[in-house]
Formats: C-alpha cells, structure tokens, sequence
C-alpha cells in the first residue's frame, strides 16, 4: 500500500488519478482500484480531469471564472522585503470544488439516480442514500482545510444565483457545526467575512466583466444573534441544535439528559434553548444552501442532525422550492459499521496528507521501547499505568525544549478511561514533575467522548472558563502544558501543538470513535507546509492495536526509539549552540553588512512597452484543417506538459480573450509581477494580432488561435515579452548604501527540512544542514582548516541575500552558501555549486559587485572577499587550507 513513485511531494501539485493512493498493492490498480475506494471517487477523478483540462468546458460563464480565478490566477502577497510571496490553494480543496461544479454545472448531478451513474464497483443501490435532496459530501483529512472549501462553495453558489439565470443554487447558507468548539473556529474565521477577503476568494471588480467584490453583500448571523433584514445574502452560522423544529423529534437513545456546554448538546438532542426560533427562520426563505462542517455525525436516518435538514426541504417544498445543494465535509464520513458516506464525491485521505507534510506524521514506540512497559500490579491507577505515563512525559519533554526554542508550546494529551482516573493522572503529573506543577488542565468526558456539563449556574461559569483554557493551550499566556482527558475530544478541539497522546485503555464500540479521530487532535501543523512534524502516540498494548488499525487506510506509522536518552522526534531545528559549553558565541561569530538593493523594477514604465520594437524572428502562419482547429491545447515550454486548454463558446469556437489571458498571466505569474496584468494584456492582444506572424491576423478566426496553440508560437510570445518587460523595467540603481548589520549570534531558531548534517565545532550554529552531498563536504573541510576561525552555512533565517539580474532578465534574490572568517579583519563569502547552471556567472557577477561596494565604504574594519568553488575542481585540487583553495579557485575573480 505504498505511494505511486510519481506521487509528487508538493500539496499543490495536480494529482493524476492513475497515480492517487488505494489501499492495496500496486500491482492490484488496475483490477481492483475502484472496488477498494469511495464507490463514486474513482470514476468522478477521471472525469474532472478531462473537466480541468478542457479549461472547464460545460460550466456556466460565472462558474469558469471563478475557477480560473481561484486556481490559474497568480495570486502574490508584496511582502515587507519587496518581494513577492505566492498564494496557492491546495489541489486537494480545488480539486474538491471542480468536482462539485462539474457535478453541478455539467452534469445536473440533482439527486441519488445521478450520482449513481458515477458508481464503478456496481455495489451502489439507491436505497444506500436516505435524502431526496441534492447531496454531496468531501473527505479531506483534518487539518488540510475544510474550511477554505466551504468558503469557495458559499462565493460559487452566492455568484451563481447573482449572475446566472434560473441558477437553482442559493445567496442563503445554513452552515451548521456539530457542537460549540467547532462553532467558535467557524465563528473566528467567518467573523467580518473575513476568509473570503484574507484568501483570494472573491475576483477583483472587472475580472469577468463583473464588479465582484462589490455585488458579493452577506450578513453573518450567530446563533441566537440573527437580524434578518434582507430574503437573502445571509449566513447562519449555528449549533445544530438552533435548527431542531422542536418537540416533534423524539429523543435519541443515546441521549443521557446531560446538556454538554463545552461541545454542545448530544447531536442525537431533540430539543432546542434557543431564545430565537432560528429553525423556524431558515425553514421560511426561499432559497437556502445546507454547509455540514465535520458531517460525520450524519450517519442515521433516525438521528435529529438528519430529521431537521428532512424537514427543511420538506417545507421548501410546500413552497414550490427546493434545497438547493447539501455539502457535507468532514476527514472520517463513515456510518457506526465503518461504511464510507456513498455521496462521497472527493477523498483526500490522512495518508496523502501526511506525504504532503499538511499534517504532523504519527510515531510510536520501536519493539525495543515497548518491550520496556508493562501494566503494573497495584490498585492504584497512577501505579498501573506509570510506565506509559512516564515514557509520554518524557517524550513531550523533549518535544517542548526543542520546540520552545521556536517560541511554540508542545502540549501532552493523556487519555484515560473514568473521571476518577483522570483526577488521579492529572495529581500525578502534578506531583511527580516540577514542569507541570499547575500546568494540567482536566476534562471530563462522557463515554462517547463528549464533555459532560453540570446544570448549575456555578458549574456553567466554570466550564465557560474551562472551554475558553482548552481553546487558548496554544498561546504562550497560558499555563497549561498538559491535558488530562477521559477518552478523547471527538472532533473541533483543533490546537495545533499537541506533540504527545498518551492512550491508558481501548476504545468500545459505544464511543464510535475512529482512529483517525483519535490521531486527528494531534494531527494539525505548528509549521509551514515543507517542514516534517511528528506526534508522538504511546499507549497501553490494546490502544495501540486500536491506533495501528489505521494502517489499513494507508497511513504508515513510523516506529523509534523513545525515552531517556533518545533523540527527540521533532522538526530539525537550527540554532545558536548555547548548549556547547567549549563554543565562544562571541568569538565565532560573524558580521555581516546589509546593503541597500541595487536592483529593483520600475512598473511605471510598463506602459511605455512598445511591441513593434520587439525582437524576435516571427511565425509563419499555417492553415490548418476543420479537425485540427479544434485541437486548441497550449503545452509547457519546458515540460511539455498541458497547462491550458481554450474554452469552446456555444458555436464550437475558441474564444481569443482566454489565449490571451492564458498568456498574460502566464507571463505575471513566471515573473512574479505584483501588477500590470491590463497593460500587458492590452500589449499582447497588439502583439499577436499585428506582429507575431508577421502581418495582421484575425483573433476571432479558429485557425489564428490554432496557431498561437503550437509550441513554438507559445515560446515565442512568452520569451519576447519577459525580455522585453525586463529590459524596460529592471534597473540598477548604480550605487548602494550601508541599512544595518547582520550578527550571526542573533538568528533566531528555525526549522530545516529532514536532511543530512553536520554538527560542527567552529560555528555559532548547532548544525550544518546540507542542502547538497557537497556542502557537507565542504563544511568538513572547513572545520579541518587550521587557517578558518569559524564560518556558517548561509541559512535563508539569517536573511543575508544579494538581489541580482539572472539569466532570463528577471530580478531574483541570491544566497550565497557560507560564510567564512579568516580572522577578525578578513571575512570570505562561498559559493558552491555541483552542477553549474546559467545563473552562477550572474551571481558571482552581483557578489563582485558587493564586495566591491562594502570595501568601498571602509566602515567596519574588516575586508570582504569571495571565491567560487566548483564540485570538480574541489576534488581535483583537494586544498588542505583555506588560502590554498583561495589560490586555486580564482577563475570566476580575473
């Protein structure tokens, strides 16, 4: 059940289906694929492929826009530096939303006999699905962004409605979270709207022809706080049970008439507190749209969650309307029998998330550290369990000095199976060790993991406290470090740094609780996507067969050594050594001067880019048949991948205003533009239309747009512009100055990725990462060099970098590999390379340049050289001292 060998490593990669994860060998794809996954999944991905690359065919104008919008558009962020920051959605969530509107828009997927037709294992029934309403539901694994997927679903649907005619699809949203933590998190992202403006949810005003962001009008309303003033544009954000219609739902038999304050009432409750029958609200607009967040607890058609939706539609009905969509989303849509939800119609699951690194890998105890534990004879709990207990506080231990060093907190959960026990586990953590001396929060759950409430206003006070400490452990102003729970937080308790689970007993069935919740609260990321983070899950012998039966979903649990005296199982984590008592910190390290750029972009000028000047050898124009006209498919110019396909208008035809669009923001995108897409729009339809093949064509005729779809007509076009542009707007400005100076002994901690070091002696770092087999080399060379004082591998954290022009025109940053120090007055900068590409002669270049600069300035006493060092002369002249390998690598300074 391992990966594809094609599965790529990046979260924003497109997935091919061939290559997506099945539970079962590789060598079963082809026969049994379809029958060991979501029953609709397989086929749907092959269709929304072919959906994707027809550049959307089928789809609604209003919806083709948002979807070039969200996922071909470049979306930067101008940071503080001056450079651009890229924003890109998850294939995961844009795969999700293609598949919704293709079920929508091309195919009127509108109940249960339409998605059928996308059964490929030929077990589906019709009377597998309980609603009569149009129903989809998405699994994507916790922590890879349900929500942003719901807030692309609201815009689509609320832009839908606005611009298409007879659209069945709503400006109303329902959107309901299955108890009160999961509330809060909605609350906190939808608060002001604030999701659809923070990402690039909503296009810019003329994108489209429409003035987006000023038509898009919704007003939230919480719970009990609803002022309707308008029949549409509202969201109703709500606790499932502000939506129950009241007395006629019977009480479910799980129901122990316990209210459950910090997560809600029991989802299976019958009845509502609430002071504004919101219920009755949303059954009496005309138009609404029902958003299931963690709509796992969908499972029964006997459950209150379902009878209130039933009854919804049913009332729409009366008034000759209809529900016009369900999105269920959720990481584990399986029924008490482990059954997946049918009306899956997108699966990211757990094990593609965590090879993407969106979410922390699970570890547990190699044999040699299990064998080491033992359920001890004695009556008390603590004395029982105190291996497992112990070995976990070790192992956040060392979690939590490594992560402090990153200003995070790691949190340990320990589960237990009583509230007794729990109070016993928390006094002894408390008692045993000095580091979580009142830093245990308890929480005491019911047997299907939810959290039991008292009835009196004192103990409501209190669990308000409690639910407010349980949200904020994250944060460094809490106290808290360590979590004591009976059984498990069953989903929305979403804190990012717990690092340890401690589980003291089995799961039974009457808890309904999956493996993959039980990893999920401790499932989501402290760090960006890239860096490697781990949790930590030691347990008794029964829950950690409960935990292993996971691995039949793919996920593949990493087994090490653990407790005292093993190396902690976090992220790689550089920084200063202060740990390294024969280190002088101040002896070794380095001064760096920070200089003013010299080179910057001067988009005014973009307006003043005059095609006919450009040079270039133009096209010579084909004719080609009624067949080939139709074959519009523009390829990448170095993969030759498809990365466009033109949009067909009604008649057939290709429209010009997608090639041209394809190409302008083909060119802002490579360049990392952060404006200028109208202007170079307006140039490029001058361009082809004028000059590419040498005389004046027609942009509306189908053969003209063929031609611009051939490879070479693709390069062409691209590579004059980014010339061009380049030459007109990249400038030097001739001179720089001294803004600061960077010392190395105050770089702050940061991750690195899982790679090869070096722990080295004569630098202020506690490793040297190798981001090559050569730099390692290199490092150890220099430690061996009796004429080096210390030295550093340049790490992007110590923000030392050259801005320079590279081989294509365009302005990049370039950091240098090491820095050297030869003695209090001399300081060399290295540059390595195994393979020479096209941008080292500019780099070395701009490093001249920057030495040149420094010494010029005479301000710090100290003199800056340079020296390239290539793999093969470093093996060639094998140096045995710093200034023999200055001797021998000058070619780059005559």
């Amino acid at each position: 059940m391992a990966m594809h060998p094609k599965f790529p490593s990046s979260p924003y990669d497109i997935l091919d289906p061939d290559i997506r994860w099945f539970p079962a060998d590789e060598s079963l794809r082809e026969t049994s694929m379809d029958k060991l996954m979501p029953p609709l999944v397989s086929q749907l991905r092959k269709d929304v492929k072919k959906f994707r690359n027809s550049a959307y065919t089928g789809a609604t104008n209003t919806s083709q826009q948002l979807l070039n919008w969200w996922f071909n558009e470049p979306h930067f962020k101008l940071l503080d530096d001056g450079t651009a920051s890229e924003f890109k959605y998850y294939f995961a969530q844009r795969e999700a939303l293609e598949t919704i509107i293709y079920l929508y828009d091309v195919v009127n997927a509108k109940d249960k006999f339409d998605l059928m037709r996308y059964d490929s294992t030929g077990l589906v029934s019709a009377s597998m699905f309980d609603e009569t309403w149009r129903r989809y539901v998405v699994k994507m694994a916790t922590g890879s962004g349900k929500t942003k997927v719901m807030s692309l679903a609201m815009a689509w649907s609320y832009f839908h409605k606005l611009y298409e005619p007879n659209s069945e699809l709503s400006r109303n949203f329902l959107l309901i979270a299955p108890n009160i933590i999961v509330l809060e998190r909605l609350y906190k992202d939808f608060q002001g709207l604030q999701i659809f403006f923070e990402d690039p949810v909503i296009p810019e005003n003329g994108f489209g022809g429409h003035n987006w962001q000023d038509d898009f009008q919704l007003t939230l309303h919480l719970q009990d706080d609803v002022r309707v003033t308008h029949p549409t544009s509202n969201i109703f954000l709500t606790n499932i049970h502000r939506v129950y219609s009241g007395e006629d739902l019977p009480p479910s038999p799980e129901d122990d008439n316990t209210k459950d304050f910090f997560l809600g009432k029991n989802v299976t409750g019958a009845t509502t507190d609430s002071k504004i029958d919101l219920g009755s609200i949303v059954r009496n607009i005309d138009e609404l749209m029902v958003i299931n967040d963690e709509a796992h607890h969908i499972h029964d058609v006997n459950l209150a969650w379902f009878k209130s939706i039933q009854d919804i539609q049913n009332r729409l009905l009366q008034k000759s309307d209809k529900l016009s969509l369900q999105l269920d989303v959720t990481a584990t849509p399986k029924h008490n029998n482990g059954a997946i939800f049918v009306q899956t119609i997108a699966d990211y699951p757990l094990v593609e998330a965590i090879w993407h690194n969106v979410v922390k890998h699970p570890v547990l105890p190699d044999a040699a550290s299990r064998s080491k534990l033992s359920v001890r004879k004695s009556s008390k709990y603590t004395e029982q369990y105190a291996d497992y207990i112990d070995l976990g506080v070790i192992e956040w231990h060392k979690a939590y000095e490594e992560h402090k060093k990153m200003g995070k907190k790691a949190i340990l959960f320990i589960m237990t199976d009583d509230t007794k026990n729990c109070d016993e586990v928390a006094e002894y953590l408390e008692g045993r060790y000095s580091e979580l001396k009142d830093a245990v929060l308890v929480i005491h759950t019911k047997e299907n993991g939810e959290i039991y409430e008292a009835k009196s206003s004192k103990a409501k006070n209190e669990l308000d406290k409690l639910r407010k400490q349980s949200n904020e452990i994250d944060e460094s102003s809490s106290p808290y470090k360590a979590i004591v729970s009976v059984l498990m937080l069953k989903e929305g308790w979403d804190v990012r740094n717990v690092t340890t689970i401690v589980g003291l007993r089995a799961y039974t069935a009457i808890s309904n609780i999956l493996p993959e919740q039980t990893l999920g609260r401790g499932l989501r990321k402290m760090y960006p996507v890239g860096v490697e983070e781990y949790v930590s899950v030691v347990g008794t012998d029964a829950f950690m067969e409960f935990v292993e039966s996971i691995q039949a979903e793919g996920v593949e649990l990493e087994r090490t050594a653990m407790g005292q005296g093993t190396p902690p199982k976090t992220p790689l984590i550089i920084d200063v050594d202060h740990s390294d008592k024969n280190k002088d910190i101040e002896a070794l390290d380095i001064e760096i001067p920070v200089l003013t750029p010299r080179i910057y972009r001067e988009y005014k000028k973009l307006i003043d880019l005059n095609v006919q000047e450009m040079k270039f050898k133009p096209l010579v124009y084909k004719q080609f048949n009624e067949e080939e006209q139709r074959e519009i498919v523009f390829t990448d110019i170095t993969t030759g991948d498809i990365t466009h396909t033109s949009v067909l208008d009604t008649a057939g035809m290709a429209d010009y205003r997608s090639v041209i669009g394809y190409f302008a923001r083909t060119i802002i995108k490579e360049m990392r533009l952060v404006s200028g897409y109208d202007t170079i729009y307006g140039k490029l339809k001058e361009f082809l239309q004028q000059y590419l093949f040498g005389r004046s064509v027609d942009l509306e005729s189908q053969n003209t747009l063929r031609n611009l779809s051939e490879l070479a007509a693709t390069k062409t076009v691209l590579e004059t512009f980014k010339k061009a542009v380049n030459e007109l707007t990249v400038q030097d400005n001739g001179d720089a100055e001294i803004r600061d100076t960077i010392k190395l002994r105050k770089t702050r901690p940061f991750v690195a990725k899982a790679q090869d070091y070096l722990v080295p002696k004569k630098s202020v770092f506690n490793r040297v990462v190798g981001d090559s087999h050569l730099e390692l080399e290199f490092a150890s060379f220099l430690e061996s060099c009796n004429d080096v004082v210390s030295y550093a591998k340049n790490y992007m954290a110590i923000h030392f970098k050259l801005d320079y022009i590279n081989a294509d025109g365009n302005i990049s940053n370039y950091y240098p590999d090491f820095i050297v120090k030869l003695s209090d007055s001399t300081v060399v900068i290295v540059e390595t390379k195994g393979l020479e590409d096209m941008d080292v002669p500019f780099k070395i270049k701009r490093l001249r340049q920057w030495v040149e600069d420094v010494n010029a300035m005479k301000k710090f006493g100290v003199s800056y050289d340079f020296v390239y060092v290539d793999e093969d002369n470093f093996k060639k002249y094998s140096p045995i001292s710093f200034e023999s390998l200055l001797t021998s690598f000058r070619e780059y300074k005559d």
